[in-house]
């Protein structure tokens, strides 16, 4: 896998009039034993690539839940190398784009060429740094580019136009649109802000956009899905790898559901 695997998906789901699915699952969720069981049943239900969470011990851009499975997958021995031996397996046995999601300490702290190149050789086709700002991408960008693989941006809907712009020039293989303010987490209701910035990006620039952060339900997805190329949903999923005696029977349950809606 590549940053092409990823164009190629959105290039694919344009064509097809659709939106694609790319669901995050923590590295070592509902077990270390059965974590590449359960991207492999997201898969079978649909899942058009993934978003592999690599464990960290202070994830400020998530809420309680993923807070809660991060700590738990430490405890359970997950490390920095097996969250990419994870992403390794589940490219493997899926087939499909993967990207590594991690926070800025860890790249920063083994390097950026280094951090690229281990994501890359793991089989990655992009990588998403949560709390990354615009102004330090630059070497984690250029390390990417090196490694072949594509970087992914945040824009909020508190991100100014100019700065949308700036993003945009980065190229990033997409933009994570982030659809309600605050940290990861399932919301009951849906505001305007996701629509708003949806439109917003889409006057300025024709990369990808994907959204996520408080999309949990297919209602709420399909709400979304004609102004984007993508969805993500986590907190969701990661719940039921949490809580339910069946994980992986109900998270496939949930992954074709939200599939479903945005093949329409």
């Amino acid at each position: 896998m590549n940053r092409r695997a990823l164009d190629d998906l959105f290039t694919r789901v344009r064509a097809e009039g659709r939106t694609a699915f790319l669901p995050f699952m923590t590295a070592g969720l509902p077990s270390p034993a059965r974590t590449v069981e359960c991207f492999e049943a997201m898969a079978d239900a649909g899942a058009d690539a993934f978003e592999v969470g690599i464990p960290y011990s202070d994830p400020m851009m998530d809420g309680p839940t993923i807070q809660v499975a991060s700590a738990r997958a430490i405890e359970q021995g997950m490390t920095l190398k097996g969250g990419f031996d994870v992403l390794h397996r589940v490219v493997e046995a899926t087939g499909k784009p993967s990207l590594a999601m991690s926070y800025a300490n860890p790249v920063f702290r083994l390097g950026p060429d280094e951090f690229a190149r281990r994501a890359a050789d793991a089989g990655a086709a992009g990588l998403i740094i949560a709390d990354l700002p615009l102004e330090e991408a630059a070497p984690v960008a250029e390390a990417c580019d090196r490694s072949g693989i594509g970087l992914v941006l945040f824009a909020a809907p508190t991100t100014q136009d100019e700065r949308l712009e700036r993003i945009a020039a980065r190229a990033p293989v997409f933009i994570y649109g982030v659809a309600e303010l605050g940290v990861t987490g399932e919301r009951d209701e849906q505001s305007d802000h996701p629509r708003t910035l949806a439109e917003r990006i889409r006057a300025i620039t024709a990369v990808p956009l994907v959204m996520g952060v408080g999309i949990s339900t297919p209602v709420q997805a399909e709400a979304l899905a004609p102004y984007v190329d993508g969805i993500i949903v986590g907190s969701a999923l990661v719940r039921r790898a949490l809580e339910s005696p069946h994980p992986i029977t109900d998270i496939a349950e949930a992954t074709r559901s939200l599939v479903d809606v945005l093949a329409r």
